[in-house]
């Protein structure tokens, strides 16, 4: 009989140059929802430019974070005082806001106080940011076929579901914000501590119960303006 020789090598090269998933595991997502204000924190320092970078001292604040800034003086001082900033590239001393300050006059006084959140419990999946932009038709009689602009965009819904817990602080803030109709912020952040912020109303928290089950409460939120990621 004749022995052969399977040479192997080849596959353990293409196996070997298999590029590996970087796939985001979602086990770990967590969903918050605005609830009061923290402590204000000093700004000492003010770097214009597209992002604005504030400097305060072990501020504390994470990516996602919402600030209301108060107190900065200079010429164009209005454009930050007032207003509700989305905090990004956050270092111990400093952080970011989307702001264009290029060529602006800013002074580094004032405060910077942020909004704080409460988690919700027994967050099980989620689905949303689903909404598209608006198409502008600027079809005229010249066209040569339709002609189309972006429009506004509109980011949909996120709709969650969790499992029922009444005495849930988070879950309560949702009941709350379902009730009154109030504009809410929220922070949804991944396991790889990227952070979706965004406002929006409770247009649903509904509840479900079964045989042999927890009680379940599908909700869901309509968001309102943009979406930062940081």
């Amino acid at each position: 009989l004749k022995r052969t020789t399977v040479d192997f090598s080849i596959w353990h090269i293409k196996d070997h140059n298999n590029a590996k998933s970087t796939a985001i595991y979602a086990q770990g997502s967590t969903l918050q929802i605005y609830t009061g204000t923290g402590g204000a924190k000093n700004i000492t320092g003010i770097a214009v430019g597209s992002p604005t970078i504030i400097t305060s001292a072990s501020h504390g604040f994470g990516n996602g974070d919402v600030v209301a800034i108060t107190g900065v003086t200079g010429a164009d001082a209005a454009l930050l005082n007032g207003q509700s900033w989305t905090v990004t590239n956050v270092t111990t001393n400093t952080y970011a806001v989307q702001l264009n300050s290029v060529g602006k006059t800013l002074t580094a006084t004032g405060t910077a106080t942020p909004n704080t959140y409460t988690k919700v419990s027994n967050f099980k999946d989620y689905t949303g940011f689903d909404g598209k932009s608006s198409e502008i038709d600027v079809t005229h009689l010249e066209s040569a076929a339709k002609e189309v602009r972006a429009g506004l965009m509109d980011n949909g819904s996120l709709n969650i579901n969790v499992d029922r817990d009444t005495a849930d602080a988070g879950q309560q803030a949702l009941l709350a914000a379902q009730v009154s109709g109030a504009v809410k912020t929220f922070k949804l952040t991944l396991p790889n501590a990227v952070v979706a912020s965004f406002s929006g109303i409770v247009t649903q928290f509904s509840l479900s119960g079964k045989v042999d089950d927890v009680l379940k409460t599908p909700v869901s939120i309509r968001i309102s303006g943009a979406v930062t990621w940081s």
